[in-house]
């Protein structure tokens, strides 16, 4: 102990450099941590806005999807229920520009949707799929719009009375208080009454005959072919 009270005493004079040194040292030491300690806070920031912008990416997917989904359901109203289409027979009529455009969406729509909203990564995916469901969705409401004003009036007199026959020989066809023979024969000249007025699309015939043949029971699937 003495050694060292004897070294101070004689070179005191070697605290005032040495105590800057060591707060020199002490300042660099905290202004480093700061840094580090704000770099830390800076990259959890970005980190956690990253994570939020995704979770917001993922948010408007489902929205779109869900939208599309909507949209879908009402074109699936019409393909499911061949009375809705021979009340608004533009809603099937490929000779309609509106009609082509809705139709044409809809498959644009249809191949950019993705398989879960976390397969969208990027922006321009988002982007690209956004535009196509909005103009599903626009194309589809000016047709309806369309469609329910028009009604069948591009038909002739005497071709609004063949479907009015057909809704007449539908509800025939669909009725369980007619017999198998009578709901076949009405399923038949209903498709006759629409030949050549209205194009049916495949899930609407597959409804249609689906209904008629489980009405018909034992009798199995109707008779597609026109006789």
């Amino acid at each position: 102990m003495e050694p060292i009270l004897d070294f101070v005493g004689h070179f005191w004079w070697l605290i005032f450099p040495l105590s800057g040194l060591f707060g020199g040292w002490a300042r660099s030491w905290s202004k480093a941590s700061e840094q580090r300690h704000r770099r830390r806070v800076e990259l959890y920031k970005l980190r956690n806005h990253a994570t939020e912008l995704e979770e917001a990416g993922r948010s408007q997917v489902r929205q779109l999807m869900d939208g599309h989904d909507a949209v879908n359901g009402r074109w699936l109203d019409y393909e499911l229920d061949v009375g809705k289409l021979i009340d608004f027979p533009v809603m099937t009529d490929l000779r309609e520009p509106l009609t082509v455009a809705f139709l044409r969406a809809k498959r644009t729509a249809d191949s950019l949707r993705p398989g879960a909203p976390e397969d969208v990564t990027t922006a321009a995916r988002l982007g690209e799929y956004r535009e196509a469901v909005h103009s599903f969705e626009l194309a589809f409401d000016i047709a309806e719009r369309e469609a329910r004003r028009i009604k069948d009036s591009k038909f002739t007199g005497p071709e609004r009375d063949r479907l009015a026959t057909a809704r007449k020989l539908l509800r025939i066809a669909s009725d369980g208080a007619a017999t198998p023979a009578e709901r076949q024969t009405a399923y038949k000249r209903a498709r006759h009454e629409l030949d050549g007025l209205i194009v049916l699309p495949d899930a609407t015939l597959a409804a249609l005959e689906q209904t008629v043949a489980g009405m018909i029971g034992a009798g199995g699937k109707p008779d597609v072919h026109q006789g």
